[in-house]
């Protein structure tokens, strides 16, 4: 995945779920403002999703006190149901979200290229909370 020497980051976690129901609450925009942030001061008041090659992925993250929010969006490039996603952000780095199926659940791995204005370890960390927050509000929510 690695091209024009940017550095790709992986996070990655683990659910008590099926593939579908990851694919489901991974994907439906009424599920993804509903963990789609990295700590409980921010949310993520919008979002849509066009799940196809070339549709768009767009939503909208905030701080709840409104100080601070940025729109994060990407086009797609190919959608496996229940196994990949990879997308372009409007930057230009590439995503790519894998759902591995496993005995008990499944595996949810994210591939990012790194952008340059904050530290590798900054971005992974955010990435991974980000995930983190996923994985409980996908678990509750079964």
């Amino acid at each position: 995945m690695e091209q024009n020497s940017k550095k790709t980051l992986k996070v990655e976690t683990e659910l008590r779920l099926p593939a579908e129901k990851v694919w489901e609450y991974w994907n439906k925009p009424q599920h993804i403002t509903m963990w789609n942030f990295a700590s409980d001061d921010w949310h993520c008041p919008m979002a849509e999703n066009d799940l196809r090659p070339g549709g768009k992925i767009t939503s909208r993250m905030e701080a709840k006190d409104g100080s601070m929010g940025f729109d994060f969006s990407g086009t797609y490039e190919e959608v496996k149901p229940y196994e990949l996603i990879s997308y372009y952000l409007d930057d230009g780095r590439k995503v790519q979200i894998e759902f591995t199926p496993l005995e008990n659940g499944t595996r949810l791995t994210e591939s990012f290229e790194a952008e340059e204005t904050h530290s590798l370890e900054q971005q992974k960390a955010g990435w991974q909370s980000i995930l983190n927050n996923f994985r409980k509000y996908a678990e509750a929510v079964s």
